[in-house]
């Protein structure tokens, strides 16, 4: 076969992405003709994109080169699929290709060009949102999602025409867009130049009817709210009436949590931090925060919920740390250890408990896990070349070896990884490598080290894959990674190292070893469950009653989705493994990357002396979770959102509801008479909070955070209509219109305070004292909007929740860290008292004193071993 594109014609975009997908299925040429070559020889005119079949027959339309190409790869065609196609090609192209005329050959811009199209994307956005599942036709991508993606990729990837509102559409085009074949589509056809590589095509295209432009104008409110069914508010009516009755009884509190049979059994994991780094925005956003939105949720669900995490502390990295500072690893730890805990407290995190990996629990565990692999065949000895610093006296770990990556060329790859293209790396692979520590250029020895066989664990994986991932909630970029893992197929890998600060190997001729951290790292988050129980196997031995969910950034899959699972299917001990695996893009900084030493960005730190609260902050990296691509923080965008959406949305409904409350009716919730409009009000905020449900059971933090946005803009929108201050002054039937407004306002208002609690912790409590929420209503959140402030019910004082940021305290914030500044030091609380002697500089340290801290590390050790764990 062979598929003939060119470049900047809009119709190859799907057509390689479905290309893509089947590879592998059939040999196929793939060729780039000029936009006036003619391929078919009986068409008229040129056309692009052209399938020729190996029977010499052709494809010309984009849907059936698509529908061949699918069904070369297994998929089986379906009547919702085939609805989608028909639409696509009778109301979303020719929406779609006058937003594109007016946008790339007329210049317009804004709502000029998203009118055209703003019907059609609320059409995608609704059938998403009421299906609740990713794609188009189901839980599975099909060809209906590469089509419309394909047409729509021109557009919608600046995200100026991606309106944030409609957050199903936002989350199943960035899903779309992370693939690999989609990427791989859009360099092709677009070539880094966005939709203007489409301008040669489009200018050949005749210009659209004005009657066109008017056939796809944005449907107004009014008439989503008319397609609200009679059942569907009947419905909300009387859940609404119910009211606080419908709650069910609070859980009792357990301490420690412990699984339950009988009820949903939710285990969260963050990834453990390294301790030796102070966490910016990013690490925060990317593990301990997104897990934290996801932990207050089950809590709030009800559902019986372990949240835990701590912090990673062997390895070379805190050897180093400790030359630095001039102390022991164990201090460095020590200290560490509370500067992470405070930061995550100062942004209230909610762990249950926070531990480390440093303790004999630790010790034990992992080396129960490695016996059990060792006696099963699943570890292997062999030599190794490895980079020693002959400057620092040492073998160098991964992390510790910088240089030129030797796949894509970046010139600050680490030794275990390619931050830029995400290779794995042998540390000797590395082009130009050096120490980071002296900078030195450092020599290759040979070492013996252990090995875990995953290629003998492959298809276990496998088949644990095939039962896990169908149904579950792993992230796109999580179920990428670990399939091109096995794709590439798996090879041993190291879990042995030449240090002295880790677990100790229990093996005979491996006694000056420590495990590899990335291999019982992952073990920390059961040790950390036996410091905090002695009954932690009833979680981590449990995997039919327990849910287990782990949140990361996406460097951190190939260990959580590979590398662990491995480990503990090899072991044959009934292990819990993950069953949705939440992974995060990368979030940036402005224009670049985090770098403390640098002094560019905000850490975590920093955040508490910038004297914006908490809340603001958990608010912010919410909005912007990189959750399908790489997102990044921006101070002018911070101010906008503080003050668009907190300030004037969402602070300003509810501080007018209670506000009226207290003015209007002396602090007590007025009777409320609903009518038609306000019994439709209750069904359409009902409907956006089972949204808000739907996306969160499916850890869509961000688009679950535009629904709470959304119920307050309605809200606002509610109160702007019925003018509450004006009735109040007229007559009786005035008066009582103004208490039903102003009683359903502050019901709302009840209702955005419990959906806020996961996101805005402190805001949220502080709404529900203003309003005097009853306590069972702070607790448990249901699918249902409930009347929780009765008529005759006293609110408190109610008082702004905000406040507006100015520029210049914004500009002020943006200098100071945009590098340049000297580095904070870091006594931030640390209770631990440093020795007077700090070394300045790494290259300072000589051998003796390097081994004179190897002397002390080793004793550190020893201490943390337990008695008996030695044997071989």
């Amino acid at each position: 076969m062979r598929l003939f594109v060119s470049e900047g014609a809009p119709g190859c975009l799907p057509v390689l992405a479905a290309a893509g997908r089947a590879r592998g299925r059939a040999e196929l040429l793939i060729s780039t003709v000029g936009p006036e070559d003619c391929v078919v020889p009986f068409l008229t005119r040129p056309k692009v994109p052209v399938l020729q079949l190996d029977s010499g027959n052709y494809l010309f339309s984009t849907s059936a080169i698509c529908r061949y190409f699918f069904l070369l790869s297994g998929w089986e065609q379906d009547d919702l699929t085939n609805q989608w196609l028909e639409w696509e090609a009778t109301e979303l192209q020719p929406a779609l290709s006058a937003a594109l005329y007016y946008l790339v050959v007329q210049g317009k811009k804004g709502e000029d060009v998203l009118g055209s199209v703003r019907r059609a994307l609320t059409h995608i956005d609704h059938s998403l949102s009421r299906q609740n599942c990713p794609f188009l036709a189901g839980e599975t991508e099909s060809l209906a999602d590469i089509v419309l993606w394909g047409a729509l990729y021109p557009l919608l990837q600046d995200p100026a025409y991606l309106p944030e509102e409609l957050s199903a559409l936002h989350s199943w085009f960035q899903t779309l867009s992370t693939q690999e074949p989609c990427q791989r589509a859009a360099e092709t056809v677009l070539k880094q130049q966005g939709v203007l590589a489409l301008r040669p095509y489009l200018q050949k295209q005749p210009q659209p009817s004005p009657a066109e432009g008017r056939a796809v104008t944005n449907e107004p409110e009014e008439e989503e709210l008319a397609t609200l069914s009679e059942e569907e508010i009947a419905m909300a009516v009387t859940a609404w009436e119910k009211g606080l009755e419908s709650l069910p009884p609070l859980r009792p509190q357990q301490n420690p949590v412990l699984p339950v049979t009988g009820e949903r059994n939710v285990l969260i994991t963050s990834a453990l931090p390294y301790v030796n780094n102070v966490p910016h925005l990013g690490n925060i956003i990317g593990c301990v925060l997104s897990a934290d939105v996801f932990a207050r949720y089950s809590r709030l669900r009800q559902w019986n919920t372990l949240y835990l995490c701590g912090t990673d502390e062997y390895g070379t990295a805190t050897e180093t740390k400790a030359m630095e500072e001039g102390l022991t690893p164990q201090e460095i730890c020590d200290k560490y250890h509370i500067i992470h805990a405070d930061i995550y407290r100062w942004f209230n995190i909610s762990f249950d408990t926070f531990g480390r990996t440093t303790t004999a629990q630790q010790t034990k565990i992992t080396q129960d896990i490695f016996q059990r692999l060792l006696t099963r065949g699943f570890v292997l000895q062999d030599t190794v070349e490895q980079l020693r610093c002959e400057h620092c006296a040492r073998f160098l770990a991964d992390r510790f070896v910088e240089g030129v990556c030797p796949f894509c060329g970046y010139e600050e790859a680490r030794g275990d990884q390619c931050d830029k293209c995400g290779k794995l790396i042998n540390a000797v692979e590395l082009k130009k490598p050096q120490c980071k520590v002296c900078r030195s250029c450092p020599v290759v020895q040979s070492t013996h080290h252990l090995f875990l066989d995953l290629p003998k664990l492959e298809k276990r994986l496998e088949e644990w894959l095939g039962r896990t991932l169908p149904g579950s909630d792993w992230t796109p970029n999580a179920r990428f990674i670990t399939r091109s893992w096995l794709r590439d197929g798996l090879k041993p890998r190291c879990i042995t190292r030449d240090l002295k600060w880790g677990t100790p190997v229990p093996l005979e001729g491996f006694e000056d070893k420590v495990f590899y951290v990335w291999f019982d790292a992952t073990i920390g988050y059961l040790s950390i469950t036996a410091n905090y129980t002695d009954q932690w196997e009833r979680w981590w031995k449990n995997p039919e009653q327990v849910d287990l969910y782990q949140f990361m950034a996406k460097d951190n899959v190939p260990f959580h989705g590979i590398v662990f699972p491995c480990s503990a299917l090899g072991a044959e001990d009934n292990y819990t493994l993950v069953s949705h695996l939440i992974a995060t893009e990368y979030l940036n900084y402005e224009d670049g990357k985090f770098s403390k030493s640098r002094g560019v960005g905000v850490f975590g730190d920093m955040a508490q002396d910038t004297g914006i609260p908490a809340d603001i902050w958990r608010f912010y990296l919410l909005y912007i979770r990189p959750e399908g691509q790489d997102s990044a923080f921006s101070w002018t965008d911070l101010l906008l959102k503080n003050n668009s959406e907190l300030l004037n949305n969402l602070g300003n409904f509810i501080n007018r509801a209670g506000m009226f409350v207290s003015k209007f009716f002396g602090g007590y919730v007025p009777e409320m008479v609903l009518n038609p409009d306000d019994q439709r009000l209750l069904a359409h905020v009902t409907l956006e909070l089972q949204h808000y449900h739907q996306l969160l059971e499916k850890v869509r933090i961000r688009d679950a955070l535009r629904s709470i946005l959304t119920i307050s803009r309605h809200g606002n929108q509610y109160i702007q209509v019925n003018e509450p201050w004006k009735r109040i002054k007229g007559s009786e039937a005035d008066r009582q219109r103004a208490g039903t407004v102003t009683g359903l306002a502050v019901n709302i208002a009840a209702l955005l305070s419990v959906m806020l609690q996961p996101y805005m912790p402190t805001v949220s409590a502080t709404i529900q004292a203003q309003l005097q929420l009853p306590p069972p209503a702070c607790s448990i959140l249901l699918t249902n909007f409930l009347c929780t402030l009765p008529a005759g019910h006293q609110i408190g004082t109610v008082s702004p929740l905000f406040q507006k940021l100015e520029n210049d305290q914004i500009e002020s914030l943006r200098q100071r860290f945009g590098g340049g500044q000297l580095e904070e030091t870091f006594d931030l609380k640390a209770k631990t008292s440093p020795k007077p002697t700090v070394i300045e500089t790494v290259t300072t340290a000589g051998p003796q004193q390097i081994q004179a801290l190897m002397d002390e590390v080793t004793k550190q050790v020893c201490s943390l071993s337990p008695v008996g764990d030695w044997t071989s």
